[in-house]
């Protein structure tokens, strides 16, 4: 099948594509104009009135999490790499016990709106509320190239569209639907829409599942046997070192990867403030056991969506429609559902629906995090100095959320040619650099100083994104964002390696060295507090 045979296979039935899109983009509007209505406060347009239900937050946290780097970027990973590709499932699902372990509870607890909010506690407010508001920003800005990639990919793919020109116009759409979702309906209406997107994406996931099993009478083994076949890798397919192992450098490139997988959600600033959505510290833990319980069943999902990529479509066809592999599972869908059938186009327009839909709920969780940061880290406590009223403060959130959009459309369409998978882990490698350091050393340290803490958040920060700007991701080869230059020095993709373990260095070097002295005090309120939730807002 040619590279835009999924295309032409969905153009009789474009219609019905544009009638799917147009259904959950007005649907999700509707919720979000309504939950608008009743965002009254800052604490509703931040934390959702803190109203929410465990289960209802685990589902939004789901929704959160199973981003485009979830459904499109780990189906094209495992495609094209197999078992490699696999690593991308563990680490996202693994690093949801550092979350609950470490931080969910006491980050609830200590916390009202933002990561800032905690370090400000027992440290100089202005300028750790600076340093956490800048990394909020960067950190969420890295996490929505990819989004804006994956709806690149994915939307060019459905209608047909192959000039840059077109593409371009795909990720500015979307850069304007989440500006409008989070400016009007706050984190209401942004959790509502995350709590529908993850039902229609394990829904949609679990029908695809099916079908490729049943393809092979729910034979995993047999599965297997046909990707690796198909994969012209045999069973190196199914071992690792297909894309880590062939040298030094990758291995060392897998090892970076895993530390910042497993490390960096909890220091993600869109999942940090799902924490504050719910009222209790009770509810904040039921939150991630669901979280964790309906995320495990998706990743377990992907097997069967990459591997039967890998048999059904072949890394050819996929590489030809998309060279990262973002579009394995629509086409997977399509090849399922019956590749010349009404059934296949249909199939492939519902599945690219629900990942349109993954798209838009994360970009606005995204953006949301960002510009709460920027109205009550940097603008009412730091500009305004503490005397912003809640109107003047969730204002100043809605005009962060416009510039936000606007330099995340900027920066996806320079992106829209890598996988989301990896740009993913790239956000996650900041996270874990900059913020996991500073959060922890302020809930667990108590010698831990705003020295330490701004060494720690601009340390990990710089390092981290130094090393990817000269890193193969953004020249130096073939499928970096720019092919064409090479200055790429720093030989690892991602920079976890290196970037996390010097944020936490920093951290406790800068604490040693300030003539600051902690105060001892403060610190034995903030233990109670994050331990107890005496106190908590």
């Amino acid at each position: 099948m040619s590279p835009l045979a999924a295309a032409g296979a969905a153009s009789e039935h474009r219609p019905l594509i544009v009638t799917l899109f147009a259904c959950f983009v007005v649907a999700t509007l509707l919720i979000t104009v309504w939950a608008g209505r009743q965002t009254r406060s800052a604490a509703d347009f931040y934390a959702g009135g803190r109203q929410f239900t465990g289960f209802q937050n685990g589902l939004a946290i789901s929704g959160d999490y199973m981003s485009a780097a979830s459904f499109l970027g780990i189906a094209g990973a495992i495609a094209l790499f197999g078992y490699d590709g696999f690593l991308y499932s563990i680490g996202f699902l693994v690093a949801w016990l550092v979350a609950l372990l470490l931080v969910a509870e006491p980050l609830r607890n200590s916390g009202r709106f933002t990561m800032g909010d905690v370090l400000a506690y027992r440290m100089r407010q202005r300028p750790v509320r600076t340093a956490a508001g800048a990394s909020t920003i960067i950190v969420s800005v890295f996490y929505l190239l990819a989004q804006m990639a994956g709806a690149g990919v994915l939307v060019s793919l459905l209608l047909g569209i192959t000039s840059d020109a077109g593409k371009i116009a795909i990720v500015a759409l979307v850069g304007v639907l989440m500006i409008v979702y989070v400016t009007i309906g706050g984190m209401k209406g942004t959790t509502w829409v995350q709590m529908v997107k993850a039902v229609l994406l394990i829904a949609g996931t679990l029908l695809v599942t099916f079908l490729v099993l049943l393809k092979y009478g729910f034979n995993v083994s047999e599965l297997l046997g046909e990707a690796a076949e198909n994969s012209g890798r045999g069973t190196a397919f199914l071992e690792p070192g297909l894309k880590y192992g062939a040298d030094a450098t990758s291995k060392l490139d897998f090892v970076s990867l895993g530390v910042a997988l497993v490390l960096g959600t909890a220091g993600l600033p869109h999942i940090l403030i799902r924490f504050y959505t719910v009222p209790t510290a009770k509810a904040a833990r039921t939150s991630v056991n669901w979280a964790i319980g309906i995320i495990g069943a998706f990743y377990l999902m992907t097997i069967a969506l990459g591997f039967g990529a890998a048999a059904l479509v072949g890394p050819a066809e996929i590489t030809a429609s998309n060279k990262a592999g973002n579009t394995a599972a629509p086409l997977l869908a399509l090849h399922v559902g019956g590749a010349d059938s009404a059934g296949g186009a249909i199939l492939l327009a519902v599945v690219s629906a629900v990942a349109f839909a993954t798209i838009l709920a994360v970009v606005a969780g995204l953006t949301l995090a960002s510009s709460s940061s920027f109205a009550h880290d940097i603008y009412a406590n730091v500009i305004r100095r503490g005397r912003a009223t809640e109107r003047e403060e969730v204002r100043a959130a809605r005009w962060a959320t416009v510039l936000i959009g606007v330099v995340s459309i900027g920066l996806g369409t320079l992106a829209r040619d890598l996988n989301v998978a990896g740009l993913v882990a790239l956000a996650f490698a900041v996270a874990a650099s900059a913020n996991l350091p500073t959060i922890l050393y302020s809930l667990f340290w108590k010698r831990f100083t705003t020295p330490g803490a701004l060494w720690s958040i601009y340390g990990g920060l710089t390092s981290s994104v130094v090393l990817v700007l000269f890193s193969p991701v953004v020249s130096g080869r073939a499928g970096s964002m720019f092919p064409d230059a090479d200055f790429a020095w720093f030989p690892l993709e991602n920079p976890g390696l290196v970037s996390i373990p010097l944020g936490f260095l920093l951290g406790w070097l800068g604490s040693l060295l300030s003539k600051e002295r902690p105060d001892e005090g403060k610190y034995a309120e903030l233990e109670v507090k994050s331990l107890t939730g005496v106190g908590a807002h």
